[in-house]
């Protein structure tokens, strides 16, 4: 794999069976490869090696760990890749030589001082990512930006009720468990930011949520050291996400961000070390690492679905992988078609097992009617108890004189609604306006007349009349007594599309009143089913078809839906309808448990409600909105509490030390190692130290430059509205890259110079400042996180004043 090789070599020297020659396709072809430090020591290649690449198998004793690495660290040649053959393709004489020159070095687990190093300093990251995780984790005391959603939702599983959000459940469900484990209720409304918390216990919520952020700190630290086998590269990775105002402050709040950036730095992290696992294949930790990475795979895409982009990225590593293995000649088929099962098996078959248990223990717990049912279809609804539909029995088919709703076929477009505010001036006629509404309502009522007569239906004298596929209808809406009516004037949003309007006093209108009800594939005559029906309404004058356009009106239509009469007669689900709830007490009823729909089939329609919602999310009204160009740049951050000098402030906003360190590491990488990747293929020679320090950049820093190619580039091709949060799993990677470009550059310089007293003081001297200045840039910015009182920036009082850097930071 790409991060498997990213180790500097340092394997014991030991001489080389020689492969017998005459052997037919395993015979060497005399390419002469050298030992890095033993350029005199030539390694034949077999034909089962990919030719075009250059074998890199390393032995003795890099010149100094400053040039060579972390002491200790090694460089395994890949099976697939460069090939165990290959090794035993040389010449014994010329091992035997190589081991003569190269002395001897203990192997790298035999270094047990080295060993503790590093897991005192991964206790310390840990320690100090907690300790900034959990500092003043109880201020502010009321409720913080998007605590008002995620918040609410973790109540209601506690409470068990319905609801209906635009990401998977994962996220709020282990939110909702903390609460409920921790000693909250779910009484706690969560109307609107800045509630106060009272007596509510909220910290169990928000303590989950700074712990799973706490972690991404060690797992920042454990990614990198094995992928650059350098502890001072792990440390500067760790530490810039640590002094970092922006992970910090998405760590310390009831969101979803932190779990889902804990669920993708695992996937990394678990993905790096089935790599490393590689020349030990089905072995215990083999299995383990890869198992691993399909959980938090599946972990990453049910809290959100931009978990989809790491997804690919372990995607876009296995299918290399195999790549290689297949051109291993001296693997079986059977051994690739082993390897291939076992991917499909961990990487694909147990993340989807586990992403669909996710949703059936979220259909199971929220089985109480709730305020997303009108999201989600008549038969969906039937199995929520406390619903209208649930367990009920309706009158099987329609007659004229019933009470009904009306209910739009695709989803999240809702019930034909109207009420008693007109359209403004300007927009088509002054009449009563006519909406969809997502909600249950006494205004989503409408009574099913005949064309020509005001006489009661329900009048016992006359006999039950059902409609039918073809029959002109009025319907007058229940609540106002106007009829539903179209006529030649523009729809408020949709051009070409005719208004639709409430008309007339008490049932009394005009022509533009009638519509023809058509049953989709019924002949003419056919009575109307309840909830089975698909049916359309074609206004008699004009001769268009009544549908949703599922734009949303502005405040002046209270944010509803606008529906339109549509000239084109195409058959599409914005312009199809059910009847759902059905009065008529002239009819018998019929039960409704034979609609409940199976779990497939709701697992299905929850998951085209949530990408029709998610692609419906447009930017209200004065809110805060970004570009994806703004967010590497620091452009601009985003209030999360207070607005003035009185107020509690909090303010997401990167630390821009680190963000700007970050976004030239990205630039300084693309240059670096496009030059070195020219090298190499153009067949320069380089010296055994710099040629393993440009294999870890290439492959371990191309493997996070790739994750945060994949975690930010797609945001440019979204229509819906975004955020400055949006860009943080990016971050991570990018914050990654940086430790691992910044410990290799000074490496290469330190290697320039020919004091190694010299050169370890450059290495350690240039982490140890980047260090440091990290760590003093959030002792500057950290009041951002932490909170701020007092005058504002622009205020020279104020003690954030010379550090409104940028315009456009609103602090």
């Amino acid at each position: 794999m790409l991060c498997a090789t990213g180790r500097l070599l340092a394997a014991e020297s030991t001489a080389l069976p020689a492969q017998p020659r005459g052997r037919g396709p395993r015979r060497c072809r005399r390419r002469e490869l050298h030992f890095p430090g033993h350029p005199e020591l030539p390694l034949c290649r077999t034909a089962s090696v990919p030719t075009g690449r250059r074998a890199i198998l390393r032995r003795g004793r890099m010149p100094s760990a400053v040039c060579g690495g972390l002491a200790g660290s090694e460089l395994r040649p890949r099976r697939g890749r460069y090939g165990p053959q290959a090794a035993r393709a040389a010449v014994p004489e010329e091992a035997a030589e190589a081991a003569a020159q190269s002395p001897k070095r203990p192997a790298p687990g035999s270094r047990p001082s080295e060993a503790a190093c590093r897991w005192v300093l991964l206790a310390l990251v840990t320690l100090l990512a907690f300790a900034t995780r959990f500092h003043r984790l109880d201020q502010p005391p009321h409720v913080c930006w998007d605590e008002t959603h995620f918040g609410k939702m973790g109540s209601y599983y506690i409470n068990r009720t319905f609801f209906f959000d635009v990401h998977p459940p994962l996220g709020k469900m282990l939110i909702g468990l903390a609460g409920y484990l921790s000693g909250y209720d779910g009484t706690f409304m969560f109307q609107k930011p800045g509630d106060r918390y009272e007596h509510h216990n909220y910290m169990g919520m928000r303590g989950f949520c700074a712990f799973l952020g706490s972690l991404l700190i060690p797992f920042a630290y454990l990614t990198v050291l094995e992928l650059s086998k350098s502890l001072p590269a792990a440390l500067l990775s760790a530490a810039l996400l640590t002094f970092d105002t922006g992970c910090l402050t998405l760590s310390q709040y009831i969101l979803l961000d932190p779990i889902l950036m804990f669920f993708i730095m695992a996937a990394m992290l678990s993905m790096v070390k089935y790599n490393s696992c590689a020349d030990r294949p089905f072995s215990a930790p083999w299995w383990f690492w890869l198992s691993l990475t399909g959980i938090n795979l599946a972990g990453a895409i049910g809290v959100k679905f931009v978990g989809l982009f790491i997804i690919l990225h372990v995607g876009w590593n296995t299918v290399s992988d195999l790549w290689h293995l297949f051109g291993d000649l001296s693997l079986s088929l059977v051994t690739v078609g082993k390897h291939l099962t076992a991917r499909i098996l961990c990487l694909i078959v147990l993340p989807l097992a586990l992403y669909t248990a996710i949703y059936a223990v979220h259909f199971a717990v929220l089985n109480q009617s709730g305020p997303g049912d009108g999201f989600f279809s008549s038969a969906f609804q039937a199995r929520l108890s406390g619903n209208t539909l649930h367990n009920a029995s309706v009158p099987e088919y329609l007659a004229f004189g019933s009470v009904i709703t009306v209910k739009n076929l695709r989803m999240a477009i809702g019930y034909l609604h109207s009420h008693r505010h007109l359209y403004p001036e300007g927009i088509g006629a002054h009449q009563q306006q006519v909406t969809t509404y997502l909600h249950k309502d006494y205004n989503n009522l409408w009574i099913i007349k005949k064309q020509n007569t005001d006489s009661d239906p329900l009048d016992p004298s006359f006999p039950v009349e059902f409609v039918r596929h073809g029959d002109i209808i009025r319907l007058e809406h229940k609540e106002t007594s106007r009829n539903l009516h179209s006529h030649y004037h523009e729809a408020p949003l949709t051009r070409k599309h005719y208004q639709v309007t409430g008309y007339g006093i008490n049932g009394t209108g005009d022509s533009n009143d009638f519509w023809r009800i058509e049953v989709i594939n019924r002949k003419f005559g056919n009575r109307i089913k309840v909830l089975r029906s698909r049916i359309r309404f074609i206004h008699l004058v004009t001769g268009c078809v009544l549908g949703s356009s599922g734009k949303v009106l502005p405040k002046w239509g209270w944010e509803q839906l606008e529906v339109t009469c549509t000239p084109y007669l195409k058959e599409t689900l914005n312009s199809i309808w059910n009847v759902e709830d059905h009065i008529n007490p002239k009819l018998p009823n019929i039960s409704l448990d034979v609609l409940q729909p199976s779990f497939p089939e709701i697992l299905l329609e929850s998951h085209m409600v949530m990408i029709r919602g998610n692609n419906g999310l447009k930017p209200k009204d004065n809110e805060f909105t970004s570009k994806p160009w703004h967010w590497p740049i620091n452009y601009q951050g985003l209030r999360f509490s207070g607005i003035n000098d009185t107020d509690f402030r909090v303010y997401l906003l990167g630390n821009p030390v680190v963000w700007w360190l970050n976004l030239l590491s990205i630039a300084l990488y693309l240059l670096s190692g496009s030059i070195i990747a020219v090298a190499v293929q153009r067949g320069a020679h380089l010296p055994g130290e710099v040629e393993g320090l440009s294999q870890v950049l290439l492959r371990g820093g191309g493997q996070l430059l790739l994750g945060w190619a994949l975690h930010y580039f797609p945001f440019f091709l979204m229509g819906r509205v975004l955020y400055f949060h949006h860009y943080f799993p990016a971050m991570l990677f990018s914050s990654m890259l940086t430790g691992i470009l910044w410990d290799t550059l000074l490496r290469l310089c330190a290697c320039g110079l020919a004091a190694s007293s010299l050169a370890s003081g450059v290495h350690m001297g240039g982490v140890l400042s980047l260090l440091l200045g990290t760590a003093y840039s959030f002792y500057l910015f950290h009041p951002l996180a932490y909170g701020m009182v007092g005058p504002l920036a622009q205020d020279p009082q104020s003690p954030m004043a010379g550090l409104r850097w940028l315009e456009s930071w609103d602090f």
